[in-house]
């Protein structure tokens, strides 16, 4: 497991969603305003507001939140103006990383991009440096308990998943694109329960980080995660479990 799917385990486990969810709410919000003004209000014929609204939800955010967003977007009541921009760099050791954000001042947002980038031994590269290195996949998260990896396989690989990961707790579904909607579509009707939703990058090769830059890549992307403009952050690297044990007896 690596990349995005070991980042997001990583989370998972030190419980970072639930410690912050003031800023994920931030978030979330940002995205469902931006996919409502690019896509339109009506989350049946806009995929990208529908996974929001889904991602939304999951998070227990307030229906009249949602709401207000989706207004903002269209216009109907005034709202902060966001562009979508993608950045590029490397992190310790190498490590290329992709990120996106939201912004209403791009200017700020690369400046300090690039701080946390420098300070962390890295730096902000040219677009198109490290992009070639990521390819675009649906990720659907499941609880273990929902389901049997049997009964998982049946449903997502008849429907066009790629493949099927696990950790402890969780079994993650790898999708094309173009059979995301049909994977959750036929994950609702089997009444299997979809924990998380969303198309994200995944890298197509990784970089071994051992236990001394362990550390100085999750310090990067912690810090990353943690700033307001920035929605998804993406790395290609790869740390052994064993190695994940022993920093979380360390904290």
């Amino acid at each position: 497991m690596s990349g995005h799917s070991k980042w997001a385990t990583i989370k998972r486990k030190k419980g970072a969603l639930d410690a912050k969810r003031g800023k994920i709410f931030t978030k979330l919000i940002k995205e469902i305003q931006v996919a409502a003004k690019m896509g339109g209000p009506d989350d049946s014929a806009n995929p990208r507001l529908r996974s929001a609204i889904q991602a939304a939800k999951t998070q227990n955010m307030p229906t009249v939140n949602i709401e207000r967003a989706i207004a903002k977007g269209t216009g109907q009541i005034e709202g902060e103006i966001y562009e979508e921009i993608s950045y590029e760099g490397y992190g310790p050791g190498g490590v290329a990383i992709l990120i996106k954000t939201l912004t209403d001042n791009k200017n700020r947002t690369v400046s300090e991009i690039r701080h946390i980038l420098t300070k962390a031994g890295g730096n902000l590269a040219t677009s198109g440096s490290v992009s070639y290195l990521f390819e675009t996949k649906g990720i659907i998260t499941i609880k273990k308990n929902c389901c049997t990896e049997d009964d998982l396989l049946l449903v997502t690989l008849d429907a066009g998943a790629d493949d099927i990961r696990s950790d402890d707790e969780f079994f993650t579904v790898i999708t094309d694109t173009s059979a995301f909607e049909d994977v959750k579509a036929a994950l609702e009707e089997a009444k299997i329960t979809i924990e998380e939703a969303s198309i994200s990058m995944e890298p197509s090769t990784t970089v071994k980080v051992d236990e001394e830059l362990a550390p100085k890549i999750l310090g990067v992307m912690e810090a990353l995660e943690d700033h307001d403009d920035i929605q998804n952050v993406y790395a290609n690297f790869d740390i052994d479990d064993e190695i994940l044990s022993k920093l979380q007896e360390d904290e």
